[in-house]
């Protein structure tokens, strides 16, 4: 009669690993813009894809989503959306997956487009995250970890509209009406390894900043601006959950790139998790093993 309290005690010693929040991270996803985004995520090689690979967001909405723990990702804003009364293709006019469908499944964006990147629970526990301009840009983001211990938590990203002020050489610009776009990398303009950190130019110590990838360093100092820009754009936390957060309030933008804390996203409640499928599936699996040993 004895012989079960052992596992009893392991299950329930699981069930605290599970619930302390071991299996995920929270990011609740906000669209502060004045018109429909479409998020989209994807996970890196070796990293199983998430339930929810894209959604929409209307002004003001925002979207709670859990994240496995060492999750390995990007995750982007498309915008100009629709879907072809004909054939029922999706597609966007900027940050397009090609998945001809709301759910990008595997697909990643096509440039330019304003990359939030995340590896969670990586080296000694940390996560890493950063705002990346490199496949250039097309909206406002900002991340602000929420509740974060050790590491910097420091809010990143790029707050401010580049479209309007991009180069004409990298603008990307509506034929119908020639509204501005997006803004392209000078990489993905000119295909020069000087720009793309490739060929000769694949290391550090050859690839420098350009004036192009000044433009976005200038107008973003805390995001990625070119391939070899780690030291000044990547940024660590640990247990913590995330704000992303598409066209923050410039008031909001310029308190964040002075490193204090994000008041737009300090509203928001950073205890609030949805019921993560990580959380029911490991807790299922446990109480099934359980059960099979009696």
């Amino acid at each position: 009669m004895a012989r079960p309290q052992p596992y009893i005690s392991l299950f329930f010693f699981s069930f605290l690993l599970i619930v302390s929040g071991g299996y995920s991270s929270t990011f609740t996803i906000i669209n502060k813009c004045n018109y429909q985004v479409w998020p989209g995520m994807l996970s890196n090689a070796g990293t199983p894809q998430l339930p929810t690979t894209g959604f929409v967001l209307q002004p003001g909405e925002s979207n709670s989503i859990s994240f496995p723990e060492s999750w390995s990702g990007r995750l982007w804003g498309r915008t100009l959306c629709t879907q072809d009364s004909t054939a029922g293709k999706f597609s966007c006019l900027t940050g397009d997956c090609g998945s001809s469908t709301l759910e990008c499944s595997g697909g990643g964006a096509a440039p330019p487009a304003t990359l939030a990147e995340f590896t969670l629970n990586g080296a000694d526990g940390l996560d890493f995250y950063d705002v990346s301009l490199v496949d250039g840009y097309n909206l406002p983001m900002l991340i602000t970890p929420q509740s974060g211990t050790g590491g910097n938590c420091t809010a990143t990203g790029c707050v401010v509209d580049l479209n309007n002020a991009c180069p004409n050489e990298l603008k990307v610009i509506d034929s119908g009406n020639g509204e501005n776009l997006a803004c392209r990398s000078a990489c993905d303009a000119f295909g020069d390894p000087e720009y793309c950190c490739s060929g000769a130019y694949a290391t550090p110590d050859t690839c420098k900043p350009s004036s192009y990838s000044q433009f976005f360093k200038n107008a973003c100092p805390r995001a990625y601006s070119y391939a070899y820009d780690d030291g000044t754009s990547t940024f660590t936390c640990a247990g913590a959950d995330y704000v992303i957060t598409f066209c923050p309030a410039p008031t909001t933008s310029q308190k964040s790139a002075n490193g204090q804390q994000n008041p737009l996203a300090a509203h928001v409640s950073a205890g609030s998790h949805n019921t993560s499928p990580y959380f029911i599936g490991g807790f299922i699996t446990i109480a099934v093993a359980i059960w099979q040993l009696f």
